[in-house]
């Protein structure tokens, strides 16, 4: 067996027995014996956990633990079971669904007998009988069906997400076999080793005599049906079992994604190494001193008895005891609360009935948990055209034939008289532009019993030219097994499908030869884009109408596509036939020497005409590209349309500006020279015009992006940061790709959003992928991160869910450190009253209920805290900038947490030594009142930070402070504990009740004037929505802050495409006059002069704010 192709033998049990796997489906990540060392591998090979199981192991010496060992082992059991849990139940729930599928009932040939088997049994090289509306168990190559034509029709929805039903057809060699002789068929299929290509198949088989005499016949994936799919619309079908299990196409695009990580994420882990490395300071300082204390001080001491003599290794026992205190400086549960509460922020978005498209009744849906508050971070759109910001709904609008046009004065070609009565007339010219447009595509017309034809297509412009057609009277009937039916005029006219040139994205044109079944003539049509057609006109044609038709076209904002034909001599068509046959028996390289041969073919054309079609934009693209351009964020076209088409739709959707507002330079040419002029003029007018309040674009057409990509990456790059929007047009799905790369290189979050498979790329290279559930399938949407109905609904997703989360998560991940800091500080602060021995304040079950109960509740229940309302957020998008720039989750707010935690615990440890200490209570008393002073504080800390309260809430917060007390009774009333009868005292003392409210008062009142002084005197953007928001007024004026110009450095060199960008301070960006304006203006002195600046560049660039 090559290593290259694998050898079927058809219904031969004996040599394909062993040689492949079966057909047993598994997608279990685990098995009984290996889930435990598997699952503790995975979680021991993160750093924060390696941490803390260290920290648990030196626990366990007794020599040098300050407390009780379960204070770490206790949470970091938890923590692992939960995380254990999670994963076993999941793939628990793969295991089921494999089982279902393993264990259906089908019908294989064994030894020359039907036989029921299960799924998992099936073979490579068995014969398999499928029934109507069956699933397909594995990748079958069809042998027959129950159509006399061979034909058969498959739904692929689990595949690809079209609903649109599929024609596959068995192979030639398969022609005419009887029905009875099918389970007695022999041969042998040659064909590569398993892909997950679910759109490519390069086969031969040969059938071995008495069926045919070792002919080889190519197979294609029109030959197959793939696992998953279901039989629809015919009896029965078999085919022989080539790819099964896991070999299956569908099976090899199984797999796990790469988990992503988010910018919040990124700066947690910074701020957890910072915080570590603070952590190894403090242990060797106090290690230390500790030492010091021992060697000098602590001999004076009566009662402290240390050996005279003392080995090296003992010296350390006192800094480890001191990492052990510190260990709860990072805390644990960190991990556990941010996965937790990202899985509530996606089921926030798919329990939204705001996200809901009502006309199809598909929700939003959040297909990853964890990068809910990149969302809010997003800096740049890279956006589909077709069926993303259009509807895809392809109306045919006006054509061009032999030069006159039809359709200008009515908006309507169908309804224009002339076209009409050319029809009638039986115009040579129109009848061929119509036969083109009927037949030359893979339509399937589907005849109801009432008679009336439908038509599934697999393209939305294909089913538009085919209806357009029809409603001129030429009408596309029947298609049966090579045998096209049109009823032109009442007359039924027959063509013959000879051959099929399939599109590809690098010929981007389609051609059939079919042969008039009545006049016998051979013919070739084509269609295609403009491009890809006329230049391959017949010398001597004028091309200057049809030329000017596109434009004219383009210009209006329809897609164009060019109608061809050319007449065929049957020599010439029989020597190509055999070129043609043979590139198609390739198994290597096929796709490129059938595209050879294609253009053997494809040349000498006469132009037919020009067909228009309309792809209306969206209902709410404009308003959601404006309102998102408001809150800063750059967006990018990325189309395989023409540039003038694209530009259209951009110019009626916001993308761009108008002139004199705007400007849209444009980068064309086909040769490096010619490009590399286009590119530098465009960056010369780009740096010259950086500065004035006007609003600069760029185009690109494919073939100059390849170039520059290839050879210009930097100027590129360079061209990316100084423009805010870009419009690349016939690009392919792989240059998608591209420039979604080349911007994260230069460190911009980034979003795709596209509706079709050729968007796949582009969306799972992104930081953030979402896909539209849209007539061209489900593709687009498995793939990626969110799905979403509409493109409108991208306006809440970023603005609300995106923002919300970020914001929760940027206050729970600094409140977690800051609780955890608290603790830690005044640990550090007792060990200098207690001969800085590394001695622990708090008792062993204090600490684990410490962070397990006390703290956790009232935080995660910050999840649905809103600092704003959703319509106000809505209605003021530029307050995005504040996710945007990081400003709530940074060094410098984390060093107010650093602080307040360090102020709190001086707060708690001083007031609770001066009341408590030097002999008026014992040890315990004393830990228990400052870990009260602890939970009072953190209790209203949350409280403080909470915009919107709920009933939830309030129980959350209050209730946990009551849950404190009714936990340590209970505590308190057993000995063993160590706890025994001490909340019992404390609660009956005054004194105690007046330390909590003094530690409050004197604790918060600080951070409260603070607030009040900032809140009062400078107001940030959303302090002054939120006052008027509890005033219920309208926000008549925000004030206006004029920005310094931009500047630009005197030595400007390319950007680099991994060059990152300068993030200087960003200062709060203004809001419109008016609550209810939206409008983006970015003259001198305007409201949105900030957006503007707001742009970022490469550390070439800087800007000069003030800074609020």
């Amino acid at each position: 067996m090559s290593a290259m192709k694998r050898y079927i033998y058809i219904n031969d049990d004996e040599l394909s027995q062993n040689l492949y796997c079966d057909n047993r489906i598994s997608n279990k990540k685990y098995t009984i014996l290996n889930f435990l060392p598997k699952n503790l591998w995975e979680q021991f090979s993160r750093f924060m956990n390696q941490y803390f199981l260290l920290i648990a192991c030196l626990q366990l010496w007794s020599l040098i633990t300050p407390v009780n060992p379960a204070t770490t082992w206790g949470p970091l059991i938890i923590i692992f079971a939960i995380s254990a849990t999670k994963e076993a139940w999941d793939d628990y729930n793969r295991y089921l669904s494999d089982k279902k599928a393993n264990e259906k009932d089908v019908w294989v040939v064994k030894q020359g007998i039907k036989k029921h088997i299960q799924a998992q049994d099936i073979r490579v090289g068995n014969i398999v009988w499928l029934r109507e509306n069956v699933e397909v168990p594995c990748d079958l190559v069809l042998i027959g069906t129950s159509d006399p034509q061979g034909l058969c029709y498959v739904e692929t929805a689990a595949l690809d997400g079209e609903t649109d039903l599929k024609t596959r057809v068995i192979p030639s060699a398969c022609v005419g076999i009887d029905f009875e002789l099918l389970h007695k068929i022999k041969g042998v299929i040659e064909c590569p080793n398993p892909d997950k290509d679910i759109r490519r198949l390069d086969a031969n088989l040969r059938l071995f005599p008495p069926f045919i005499d070792n002919d080889v016949c190519s197979l294609t994936i029109k030959n197959t049906i793939l696992q998953s799919c279901y039989l629809r619309n015919t009896e029965w079908a078999c085919g022989v079992a080539v790819y099964t299990g896991n070999e299956t196409k569908l099976g090899m695009s199984r797999g796990v994604p790469e988990p992503k990580l988010t910018a919040v994420d990124a700066t947690i882990d910074k701020l957890t190494g910072a915080i570590f490395i603070f952590q190894i300071v403090v242990v060797i300082v106090l290690g230390i001193a500790g030492n010091v204390w021992k060697d000098t001080e602590a001999r004076k001491q009566w009662y402290v008895q240390y050996p005279n003599e003392v080995s090296w290794h003992e010296l350390l026992v006192i800094p480890l005891r001191f990492e052990l205190l510190c260990s709860i400086m990072i805390p644990i549960s960190v991990k556990v609360s941010l996965d937790l509460v990202k899985s509530l922020y996606a089921k926030f978005i798919d329990w939204d009935s705001e996200m809901i498209d009502l006309e199809t009744g598909t929700p939003a849906l959040a297909a990853n948990t964890a990068i809910s508050e990149d969302l809010g971070q997003v800096e740049y759109i890279m956006t589909d055209k077709t069926g993303t910001l259009t509807e895809n709904r392809m109306i045919f609008k006006r054509c061009c034939i032999s030069g006159r046009f039809y359709g200008n004065e009515s908006g309507d070609a169908l309804k224009d008289v002339e076209l009409v009565n050319a029809v009638a007339s039986g115009s040579p010219d129109v009848i061929r532009f119509l036969t083109v447009m009927a037949i030359c595509n893979t339509v399937i017309p589907i005849r109801s019993k009432s008679g009336s034809i439908s038509y599934k297509a697999q393209s939305q412009d294909e089913e538009a030219l085919v209806r357009a057609a029809a409603c001129l009277h030429m009408v596309f009937v029947n298609k049966s097994a090579d045998i096209l039916e049109i009823n032109l005029n009442g007359a039924i006219v027959q063509f013959d499908v000879l051959d099929t040139l399939e599109f590809t994205s690098d010929r981007k044109r389609m051609s059939v030869v079919v042969k008039d079944c009545k006049s016998g003539k051979i013919v070739l049509l084509s269609k295609g884009a403009d491009e890809a057609l006329l230049p391959c006109a017949h010398t001597g044609q004028q091309m200057r109408t049809f030329a000017e038709a596109v434009e004219q076209y383009a210009q209006l904002g329809l897609r164009t596509l060019c109608l061809a034909w050319r007449e065929l001599e049957e020599d010439e068509y029989r020597e190509w036939s055999l070129t043609f046959r043979d590139a198609n028996s390739s198994l290597v390289d096929r796709e490129w020497r059938v595209a050879e041969v294609c253009q053997r073919l494809e040349h000498d054309f006469e132009i037919l005409g020009v067909a228009a079609i309309e792809d209306r934009l969206q209902d709410g693209v404009p308003e959601t590209i404006k309102a998102l351009r408001q809150a800063g964020i750059n967006f990018w076209m990325l189309t395989g349309d023409k540039q003038n088409t694209a530009v259209q739709i951009a110019l009626s959707c916001n993308f761009v500006s108008p002139e004199p507002k705007g400007q849209l330079l444009l980068i064309n040419g086909k040769t490096e020279d010619e490009v590399c002029s286009s590119l530098e003029k465009v960056l010369l007018t780009m740096r010259t015009t950086n500065s004035e309040p006007k609003d600069v674009a760029f185009a690109i057409d494919g073939w100059a992006l390849e170039i520059a990509l290839k050879h210009y990456k930097k100027a590129i790059t360079e061209l990316a940061l100084l423009s805010r929007t870009a419009i690349c047009c016939r690009v392919t799905p792989s240059q998608k790709a591209q420039l979604v790369e080349l911007v994260k290189s230069c460190d911009y979050k980034t979003l795709a959003i596209g509706d079709g498979g050729n968007d796949v790329r582009m969306i799972q290279e992104a930081d953030i992928g979402v896909g539209i559930s849209g007539r061209e399938g489900l593709q687009a949407a498995r793939a990626a991160d969110y799905s979403i109905g509409k493109f409108r609904f991208l306006k809440r997703l970023i603005l609300v869910h995106g923002r919300y989360s970020y914001n929760r998560t940027a206050f729970l991940s600094q409140y977690s450190f800051y609780k955890s800091l608290l603790i830690c500080f005044i640990q550090i602060f007792f060990s200098f009253i207690s001969g800085i021995s590394g001695t622990s304040l708090f008792n062993s079950v204090s600490l684990m209920a410490y962070n397990v109960f006390y703290t956790s509740i009232p935080v995660l229940v910050s999840v649905l805290d809103k600092d704003l309302s959703e319509t106000t957020v809505m209605q003021h998008p530029q307050i995005l900038f504040y996710c945007q720039a990081g400003r709530l989750l940074n060094p410098s707010t984390f060093a107010g947490w650093f602080g307040r935690s360090l102020f709190h615990a001086i707060v708690v440890f001083v007031i609770t030594i001066r009341v408590y200490a030097f002999e008026r209570s014992d040890m315990e008393e004393m830990s228990m009142v400052a870990l009260s002073g602890c939970i009072w504080l953190q209790a209203f800390v949350v409280a403080l930070e909470t915009n919107s309260f709920t009933v939830l809430q309030h129980l959350a917060i209050w209730g946990n402070l009551a849950g404190f007390y009714f936990i340590n009774w209970i505590v308190s009333a057993f000995p063993s504990l160590g706890m025994h009868t001490i909340m019992f005292r404390l609660c009956r003392q005054r004194c105690y009740w007046a330390t909590m409210l003094l530690i409050v008062a004197v604790g918060m009142g600080p951070v409260l004037a603070l607030k009040y002084f900032r809140y009062t005197y400078r107001p940030s953007k959303i302090n002054i929505l939120q006052q008027a928001e509890r005033l219920g007024g309208p926000i008549l004026s925000l004030g206006n802050i004029e920005p310094q110009p931009r500047l630009l450095e005197k030595d400007v060199t390319p950007s680099s495409g991994t060059q990152p960008k300068n993030r200087n301070p960003i200062y709060e960006p203004l809001l419109s006059d008016s609550s209810n304006a939206t409008g983006r203006s970015f003259g001198s002195g305007t409201p949105f002069d900030f957006f503007q600046s707001q742009s970022r560049l490469s550390s070439s660039y800087y800007r000069n704010c003030k800074d609020t």
